[in-house]
């Protein structure tokens, strides 16, 4: 079976393509997808994917598995950059991930190999299983670590062909691999922060695409101005860091974008701007039909966000969009985000929330 590996030059998609070697996949080549951005916004710091690929190279050569450099600067661009702009113009909060994985890794990279590659593995935390002919797309057993919030939009023509070696792991098994494998990038770093942006500070992305245009924080409670900022696109719903204001906690809590003005909550009124209920659009179903409606009104929960946490939930028609409400309330529900929702283990989808 011919697999196509999509390596980063991180740890985890490494470990993946090792055990894909000693499970006697012997067909294997790695692919290292090179993206515009980095070359683009390079004058903000040193060459990002140098490093991340000289990692992949290595980690190649000592498994004797052939690299490829995949160049897809306009895909990225036209794919996911231009949606992360877009949002973040409109003050809604974008996911650019998700998209990084449905459009390019298991998109635009599917389409470009076609049928040269039956599978393509990657070093996500999560798992693929297939019950009677579906494909169904479960967390991964490090709560901590899964990843099934990046690829919510994945649908089954996607599912049938991805192989996720390290869905079975807690991380610090990856972890331990990597050095029992004497792996050359054994002990680097988990990287953080969005996939097309590398070592760019996102705040600098938003920076040299939307520019600054200075606006007033205000505290909601008193509509008392605390301070400035740079432009209502740097901040999101549930923000804590960054505004740059004493006497603290502050949290994000509202955004009035005619007037450019960030409205913030001091933590000891932050229970007053949680919410428990908000309406969704443009539901994705993995499983390409919607759940019943027993599952939709007493089985689910769901993720906010990447991470961890998650909420008991129920999903019920309101006209077009669906309302979500929450078994506890959130402090950072924002329009543009996505709410991920699960029936156990299995992630059955997501939707857009928009209000």
């Amino acid at each position: 079976m011919k697999t196509a590996v999509l390596l980063s030059g991180g740890v985890d998609s490494s470990v993946a393509l090792r055990m894909l070697r000693e499970g006697g996949h012997d067909d294997l080549t790695a692919f290292y997808l090179k993206v515009w951005l980095e070359d683009e916004l390079a004058f903000l710091g040193e060459c990002p994917w140098e490093e991340d690929l000289g990692f992949a190279r290595e980690v190649c050569d000592s498994l004797g598995v052939p690299l490829e450099i995949v160049p897809m600067q306009r895909e990225y661009w036209d794919r996911v950059v231009a949606y992360t702009i877009t949002e973040l113009r409109a003050g809604r909060t974008p996911s650019p991930d998700i998209f990084c994985n449905q459009r390019i890794k298991f998109g635009a990279f599917l389409d470009q190999v076609d049928s040269s590659f039956e599978k393509v593995a990657t070093g996500h935390y999560a798992r693929v299983d297939e019950i009677d002919g579906r494909f169904r797309l479960r967390k991964g057993v490090d709560p901590i670590k899964d990843q099934t919030y990046f690829l919510c939009h994945l649908v089954q023509a996607q599912l049938s062909r991805c192989v996720l070696p390290i869905g079975e792991l807690p991380k610090e098994d990856v972890r331990r691999r990597a050095q029992e494998y004497e792996l050359p990038n054994r002990d680097r770093p988990d990287s953080q922060g969005i996939c097309f942006l590398g070592k760019i500070k996102f705040s600098e992305f938003v920076e040299h695409h939307l520019g600054v245009e200075m606006g007033e924080i205000r505290e909601l409670e008193t509509n008392r101005v605390l301070g400035e900022h740079r432009g209502f696109w740097f901040h999101t719903i549930g923000q804590r860091r960054g505004l740059g204001l004493s006497q603290g906690p502050w949290f994000v809590v509202r955004k009035d974008l005619e007037r450019n003005i960030v409205y913030v909550s001091h933590a000891e009124h932050l229970v007053e701007n949680k919410r428990d209920s908000f309406l969704v659009a443009e539901p994705h179903w993995v499983g390409d039909r919607e759940p019943s409606e027993d599952v939709l009104t007493t089985k689910l929960t769901t993720k906010l966000r990447h991470g961890e946490r998650v909420y008991g939930c129920r999903l019920v028609r309101d006209g077009d969009e669906l309302r979500v409400t929450l078994n506890d309330a959130d402090a950072g529900v924002a329009p543009g985000q996505f709410s991920v929702f699960y029936d156990g283990d299995e992630c059955l989808g997501a939707s857009t929330i928009v209000d």
